[in-house]
């Protein structure tokens, strides 16, 4: 379905490929900003150019390379993944339409999640890992357009993004030389090369697979989120 005006969360399919609209800049020539689900890359649009999606029951769909599976027939578990498709927050909750959030704690069927917001069961789906019996894949609009090297490339996917991850480091990162048991921190990042305290400069890639080297924290730790 075409849209006319095209909100902040929604779900929308643009180049077969199912995408969340994270902004929306209605002066701007491509004014829909969103990112690919599959793996978070960002893409800009004009609105007409995308195709709204409502999620339901039994959806499946990947999420930086993990495929789950929408239950409204489930509970949701600490740990676990929502995504929250009827929002309806307090006024002391922060989230909105089409959110991804991790479950901290279950009350009853509500769930607190991680960044403190208390969702009400008829607010969201519980995200199950894995692809259910009789789930609809709505990664792409149209499948059988997608050629089979790119459906293998999407099997990977998970590993890929999680080595991604892991060789792309931060400043504040601390490692171990595992030659001579001294520390050094990441203090300067140009393009695909650090600089570490010590003075030493490396790829991402080297400083990953190298055999003197080896992570032990960040100054700046993430959340762990999506």
């Amino acid at each position: 379905m075409k849209l006319l005006q095209v909100r902040k969360g929604q779900f929308v399919y643009f180049k077969n490929e199912l995408h969340k609209v994270y902004s929306v800049k209605p002066l701007a020539k491509k004014s829909v900003l969103m990112f690919r689900v599959k793996d978070m890359e960002q893409f800009e649009a004009k609105a007409d150019e995308v195709t709204y999606y409502k999620p339901k029951h039994l959806d499946s769909l990947m999420l930086m390379g993990t495929r789950y599976t929408l239950r409204e027939d489930v509970g949701a578990e600490a740990g676990g993944f929502i995504l929250i498709t009827k929002p309806d927050p307090d006024y002391t909750d922060h989230y909105g339409l089409n959110e991804f959030e991790k479950v901290e704690s279950v009350e009853g069927k509500d769930v607190i999640t991680t960044r403190q917001n208390t969702v009400k069961s008829k607010e969201f789906y519980v995200m199950v890992p894995g692809e259910e019996p009789g789930s609809n894949d709505i990664s792409y609009f149209d499948k059988s357009q997608v050629p089979s090297e790119q459906l293998e490339q999407d099997a990977n996917l998970e590993e890929q993004l999680r080595e991604a991850n892991a060789i792309k480091p931060s400043i504040g990162d601390v490692y171990l030389n595992l030659d001579n048991g001294s520390t050094a921190m990441v203090v300067a990042i140009e393009q695909d090369v650090v600089t570490l305290g010590s003075g030493e400069k490396l790829t991402f890639h080297a400083l990953y697979k190298s055999d003197s080297w080896n992570f032990l924290y960040s100054l700046n730790p993430g959340s762990g989120e999506f």
